[in-house]
């Protein structure tokens, strides 16, 4: 293994984003490119810090509160009560471990939850809270197992949701395929220019959906 490989299996894999990157994988590469600090990791806490002074060789430092604090672990937990189905916190979570459907009640999967909090702020209705699990804090409240599921576990979310796209892209430019297709057989009795015109509103349409996707 690389550098950024080697930092990236010494972190949580809870992709909390509260190291300032999108994942834990964005910052064990900002670490290796000497862009971030090693303390910036708060469920890693001390001792992640630890774990990355040993591996990059840069001493240890407290971490940064910028970040976070180091603290105990919580699992979500949603009202059944108050929750809409709105799917919004499936889509913030980073696991998958929210299990539910539009204008269904959802239900968190515990055991695979990192606590990683992002469903929270995602909820429109706030009825989601933290409770902990632990009162262990960083990787004493947290295992290497634990860590290597979680990672799997979103990076198969990420291939998951990479291949809606690519199906959902497929199906858009096949439907305006048909519309043009329709467009030309009709162009007999158009104008042309009447039928360009057509043709560049659907296919700016197809951009505009794309950039919104984007």
């Amino acid at each position: 293994m690389n550098l950024a490989d080697l930092i990236d299996a010494a972190l949580p894999q809870t992709q909390c984003t509260r190291c300032g990157y999108p994942d834990c994988r964005s910052y064990a590469d900002a670490i290796d490119a000497k862009q971030a600090h090693i303390n910036q990791c708060p469920p890693g806490g001390a001792e992640g810090v630890a774990r990355l002074a040993a591996i990059t060789g840069r001493p240890a430092r407290p971490l940064n509160p910028i970040n976070g604090v180091e603290a105990t672990r919580g699992v979500a937990v949603i009202d059944e009560a108050w929750c809409i189905g709105c799917t919004l916190c499936i889509k913030a979570c980073p696991a998958d471990c929210i299990v539910g459907a539009p204008k269904a009640m959802h239900v968190v999967v515990t055991a695979q939850c990192t606590g990683c909090e992002l469903c929270v702020p995602a909820c429109p209705v706030d009825c989601i809270s933290m409770p902990e699990v632990t009162t262990a804090t960083g990787w004493a409240a947290w295992s290497q197992p634990q860590a290597d599921e979680a990672r799997e576990r979103y990076i198969f979310r990420k291939f998951r949701r990479h291949r809606e796209a690519e199906e959902n892209e497929a199906r858009l430019a096949a439907s305006a395929q048909a519309k043009l297709a329709d467009l030309a057989a009709a162009s007999a009795i158009t104008d042309p220019a009447q039928l360009d015109r057509k043709r560049a509103a659907i296919e700016a349409a197809l951009a505009r959906a794309r950039a919104k996707r984007g």
